[in-house]
């Protein structure tokens, strides 16, 4: 019996894997046969402007070409999108683009981008057309461009202003016996202050009331200028929130039309002169994109502009499109640098910062590749801690109004147990041949000395990182030292203050390094190009399900973001330069 059992297993397990894999070679030629597909854009055609999938700036390029089969987005960044919609304006195929209840990850630096791509597509005399279900204000302020703005009848609008919260967990620890030992520089380091203090310091108070209403008056003179109201006018209706309903809405000129999508549908109809009982030709913006990237990849003029994509949280290693490492982004500079087709660099970040000593690796390849070729800066959602420090020796630096950037200060954070295990009746002895031979231990209470020692250690790196600002931004040390201290300013403060030079969007800034280069015309290059294994590639096939996503099956989304903020906070090894906190804007 035993040995059928094995016979029928071995059976079994043959039968499976020979399925699996047909399987996978299935997915694989798909996508390779997929890939040779080029969508068509018919005349009288609309695009429909869907960004569910789209977060990041850059979706990434992989030294194995398998890789790209399966990176996030199809290969499809937000960059990409931008560059597609400016090509639309004089595409006679297209007619005009179409929001439909759209809704989408992208921060508010990002949105303000894409917002300004579609403001000059509509100067083609082209229209866009807006419908949603509801209306979140990122959202709205997206769809505020709009020729003509739709709203469900039993919809809702939020307009309201903005809003942020923090926890704080000093009584927690003390109940708990759990502590986080904390050793900062900056009094706006304020990532810290939920483990210090049981309420907000007057310091970290008045950084984010300024950043949320740098941010909100951005906004506003946008809406604004798009809905032909003032901003006053703007402001009453958030405070009074008079614009919770679709009449409301209407009543206070935030929408032009309350109606359902089959109404809308017929509006565009009408617009493109197309009968009522006809379809109307539309295409998506990513397949839009896509058909022009494949264009492009034959129209490539001799001289270039790299630009250089630094998203995420800065960490050592090769890093990814979420996460910057000093390895792809070192091999990036030093390739473009070495290239005589490429005549000057952007440098594109999108980072609340992280890792030191990896920041400071990455501002020293900067400073060998600017010597050689111009480095120009732009910033997108973020660019704060150490996405300034990679920031600041550039030629030249751009900003969204809204942009979040600054917060030029150092901390570390040490999980300590020892009053827990003391509560337990857990006692811990160390035995060691020096003084300081010991490493640093949780389950002991922090030593002073190696708590004097540690902050010496953040001393160190907050002044080298102030004098790097100094040299690059041509400033005394005195001058930064006086807005640095972990304080976070907009795009629109930081120029006021000498951080930035100029606010403008990623076109601007190659526009920019261009004019430095002296070159008219040029295509560009997007870097990095990521070290990715094989093995990656297939942890990503659709019958191969990764631990996270059982984990948020289980637990539900919102639950596994707590984790991963937990998992972030592990992951974070030696002296952080990173942005105060995780920054949701409500």
């Amino acid at each position: 019996m035993r040995f059928l059992g094995n016979v029928l297993a071995t059976i079994v397990g043959i039968f499976v894997f020979c399925l699996l894999f047909l399987i996978g070679i299935g997915v694989i030629a798909a996508a390779v046969g997929g890939g040779s597909e080029v969508a068509t854009v018919d005349n009288n055609s609309v695009i429909e402007l869907n960004l569910q999938d789209v977060s990041l700036d850059y979706a990434g390029k992989f030294k194995d070409p398998w890789m790209s089969k399966f990176s996030a987005g199809d290969g499809i960044g937000l960059t990409d999108i931008i560059n597609a919609i400016t090509v639309a304006k004089t595409d006679d195929n297209i007619k005009g683009i179409s929001i439909l209840n759209n809704s989408s990850a992208l921060g508010m630096a990002q949105t303000k981008e894409l917002r300004d791509a579609l403001e000059d597509f509509k100067k083609s005399g082209k229209f866009i057309m807006a419908y949603a279900n509801t209306y979140s204000q990122k959202e709205y302020y997206l769809n505020s461009v709009a020729n003509t703005i739709y709203l469900n009848p039993v919809g809702d609008m939020d307009f309201k202003g903005l809003s942020s919260e923090i926890m704080f967990y000093k009584d927690l620890q003390e109940k708990t016996g759990i502590k986080m030992e904390v050793i900062r520089h900056g009094k706006y380091k304020s990532a810290v202050e939920p483990f210090l203090e049981n309420k907000m310091s007057d310091a970290n108070r008045e950084q984010v009331t300024a950043l949320l209403q740098s941010i909100w008056s951005a906004t506003l003179t946008d809406i604004a200028i798009s809905r032909k109201l003032s901003v006053a006018k703007l402001n009453d209706i958030a405070n009074n929130l008079a614009a919770r309903t679709p009449e409301l809405a209407k009543q206070e000129k935030l929408i032009d039309i309350i109606g359902y999508e089959d109404e809308y549908h017929s509006a565009i109809k009408k617009a493109l002169k197309v009968a009522e009982k006809e379809d109307y030709k539309k295409i998506s913006i990513s397949d839009y994109t896509s058909k022009l990237l494949t264009e492009s990849e034959l129209t490539e003029a001799d001289d270039q502009i790299a630009v250089i994509y630094a998203q995420g949280e800065i960490q050592s290693g090769e890093g990814d499109v979420n996460t910057i490492g000093e390895i792809s982004m070192n091999r990036s500079l030093q390739d473009a640098r070495k290239d005589k087709n490429i005549k000057a660099i952007v440098l594109r970040i999108n980072s609340p910062g992280g890792n030191a000593l990896t920041s400071d690796l990455i501002w020293r390849e900067i400073e060998l590749t600017k010597k050689v070729k111009p480095v120009v800066v732009s910033m997108g959602n973020y660019a704060a801690s150490g996405g300034y420090y990679i920031a600041c020796n550039a030629n030249q630096i751009f900003a969204e109004k809204n942009t979040i950037t600054g917060s030029i200060g150092v901390f570390g954070i040490l999980p300590n147990f020892s009053q827990l295990t003391a509560k337990i009746g857990i006692n811990i002895e160390q035995v060691k041949t020096n003084e300081n031979a010991s490493e640093y231990s949780p389950f002991v209470p922090i030593d002073e000395k190696f708590k004097a020692v540690t902050l010496e250690g953040v001393e160190h790196i907050y002044k080298t990182f102030v004098t790097h600002v100094a040299q690059g931004r041509k400033m005394t040390f005195a001058q930064v030292d006086s807005i640095a201290q972990g304080r976070v300013w907009t795009g629109n403060e930081a120029l006021k203050i000498g951080l930035v030079d100029k606010i403008g969007n990623l076109n601007d800034a190659i526009k920019a390094a261009a004019a430095m280069a002296k070159t008219k015309e040029y295509s560009t290059k997007n870097f990095p190009e990521f070290n990715k294994s094989f093995e990656d590639m297939l942890s990503q096939l659709p019958f191969v399900k990764s631990k996270s996503d059982f984990i948020k099956e289980e637990i539900g989304i919102e639950n596994y973001k707590i984790i991963q903020q937990v998992r972030k906070l592990q992951a974070r090894k030696g002296i952080q330069v990173i942005m105060p906190y995780e920054f949701d804007i409500n």
